[in-house]
């Protein structure tokens, strides 16, 4: 082959592979920016910077410390061998008998990750779910661990509420919100999060999207979007749009949602404005010391529960995937050293396994080990 023909073929290749990246990065799964109609209206949030042409947190939150860079992270984190980073074998779950639950009784039932079902007032509500058997851009990365997808969407009842908490592919998971997207009748999420939901066929009818503090009302149940210590973003483009928590109330029941969040002091001020909660529903997982900011360790877990005046908790973004170093049943042990002697009561149920502790449902088993 000739240099003229190796040259030719060379760009042809680079074309072609330039072309594949393009289509990929464009396909469905990744979702959509808000329109330039939509962030005229993003723009009135206060927790939008019009210098930075985004969304931002009120305290510096950078997404790597400062001696992390990114693509030596990257690379650190496909190179370094983890060899206790996923269960050896199944670890014990159920599988919910959604017919079986009584409609009036409030429950809440930890799907692995992020993801929850709980029915409160009547209502059924769906947080994150992800039940794909990935938490990635494709099928085989970030894989649950073997036997943690307890359900497949078709075996989940009809949603009345679904919660987003922000679009990352461990949170928003594309193939599971095309299943359901029949059964699901509203959806509740952060500022620009629409504009994933409307390319996947959702009516913009059935999406409320909030800023922090705002509420919606559905019957006997409101829903408060809260501020969260995190950033958005399913590509290379980040924070447009809004990441946040959940407040879930009824006039006897109050949940606490963190979604993915850093320590920090926003977990006092909503316990102060908004406690006591029945139980909190907080992040235990996925932190590292080259992120220190946007995930929080065990025992800041167990300091924001305080900080919530939870009466309990519930570790969550963890048992389901391997996103960070650490061993993946780290989180359960750090957390439950870190909550003896507190105020509020630790409840670790099993993937699938009702928790109601209100009514004396508060699973505590060591099922980890």
């Amino acid at each position: 082959m000739t240099t003229t023909a190796l040259l030719a073929a060379l760009a042809g290749s680079l074309s072609a592979l330039s072309l594949g990246t393009w289509l990929f990065l464009h396909s469905e799964r990744f979702g959509a920016l808000p329109s330039k109609e939509e962030l005229d209206s993003l723009r009135r949030s206060s927790q939008w910077s019009e210098t930075e042409g985004c969304f931002r947190n009120p305290i510096p939150t950078p997404r790597m410390a400062d001696d992390a860079g990114f693509l030596r992270t990257l690379a650190e984190y496909v190179l370094t061998p983890r060899p206790y980073a996923s269960p050896e074998k199944p670890f014990p779950t159920l599988k919910p008998d959604f017919r079986s639950l009584p409609p009036d009784a409030d429950r809440v039932i930890w799907l692995g990750h992020s993801s929850f079902f709980i029915q409160l007032g009547g209502m059924r509500i769906l947080i994150d779910p992800v039940l794909s058997g990935s938490g990635g851009p494709i099928s085989l990365s970030t894989r649950a661990f073997p036997g943690s997808d307890v359900l497949t969407p078709e075996e989940l009842p009809d949603i009345d509420l679904l919660l987003i908490s922000h679009d990352h592919w461990d949170h928003l998971d594309h193939r599971t919100l095309k299943a359901l997207r029949p059964r699901i009748a509203g959806v509740v999420c952060g500022l620009g999060n629409g504009a994933h939901l409307r390319r996947w066929g959702f009516e913009s009818s059935r999406i409320h999207e909030g800023d922090w503090g705002q509420t919606f009302s559905f019957g006997p149940l409101t829903v408060r979007l809260t501020e969260a210590r995190h950033y958005s973003g399913r590509g290379f483009t980040t924070h447009k749009s809004l990441w946040c928590g959940f407040i879930l109330e009824t006039d006897s029941r109050r949940i606490f949602f963190s979604g993915d969040s850093g320590y920090g002091p926003h977990f006092s001020r909503i316990g102060t404005e908004h406690g006591p909660f029945d139980l909190a529903l907080l992040e235990c997982g996925q932190y590292d010391r080259r992120w220190p900011f946007i995930h929080m360790k065990p025992e800041e877990t167990a300091q924001a529960a305080e900080d919530l005046h939870a009466r309990a908790l519930l570790p969550a973004h963890n048992g389901k995937f391997c996103i960070a170093y650490h061993g993946w049943q780290e989180p359960f042990e750090r957390v439950n050293a870190a909550s003896r002697g507190k105020a509020f009561s630790l409840v670790t149920p099993r993937i699938g396994e009702e928790t109601a502790p209100w009514d004396g449902l508060a699973p505590s088993q060591r099922w980890w080990e």
